[in-house]
């Protein structure tokens, strides 16, 4: 054999060795795809004022979200986690309220505080991902990432817990926003009753499966 061809195929065999090494070192992401059944994303907004429904804070729950989070096995990072909730899914479930008043607040928050017709979805999209091994098991996680709520685009940071099982991911966490840097308003038109402070706290328990 040549040795110029002989030096191709040892340069050829030592390129495929060095690829399965790194295949192996560097396993590929892994994919998850949120079950909004077995999940749960709430907004927590507290009171601003004393109204005539006693000022109570509204806890809000969204029935309508999907998302996909993308990670590697054993190490976590590089991971990625997109999150859309369909903003007219949000809907009051304060247990302060009654039927009567949810459905005042619910039209409220559909007609003056998130306009879902003009801005339909709220969007979580990571931009960077970091993990460290918990002592109690799991990965405490920070996501750094683009919100995008009622239209505008902030940056944020998210802490949350994140454990695997087998097929299974679950990812617990909260964090809070200014909702004066995404003009959401406490109004007092209609009845008032969606007045609430300058702090809007979420928090969010996802379960995914491996797809």
């Amino acid at each position: 054999m040549h040795k110029r061809t002989l030096l191709i195929l040892v340069l050829v065999a030592e390129l495929v060795c060095l690829v399965v090494a790194t295949a192996a070192t560097n396993p590929a992401t892994v994919t998850y795809t949120i079950d909004a059944s077995r999940s749960k994303f709430m907004a927590h907004a507290g009171r601003s004022g004393l109204l005539w429904f006693k000022g109570h804070g509204h806890h809000l729950a969204a029935s309508d979200f999907t998302g996909r989070v993308e990670l590697t096995p054993q190490t976590v990072t590089p991971a990625s986690l997109r999150l859309v909730v369909k903003a007219e899914s949000l809907h009051e479930t304060g247990a302060d309220f009654t039927d009567q008043q949810k459905k005042i607040i619910n039209k409220e928050l559909r007609e003056i505080v998130l306009h879902p017709d003009q801005y339909p979805e709220i969007v979580f999209q990571s931009t960077g991902v970091t993990a460290k091994q918990a002592r109690a098991g799991g990965y405490e996680v920070k996501l750094i990432g683009d919100l995008t709520l009622h239209g505008i685009t902030r940056r944020v940071e998210i802490p949350a817990t994140v454990t695997l099982n087998g097929d299974e991911l679950r990812a617990v966490g909260k964090f809070s926003i200014d909702r004066d840097d995404f003009k959401v308003k406490a109004t007092s038109a209609f009845h008032g009753m969606v007045r609430v402070d300058d702090t809007i706290k979420f928090e969010f328990d996802i379960v995914g499966r491996r797809s």
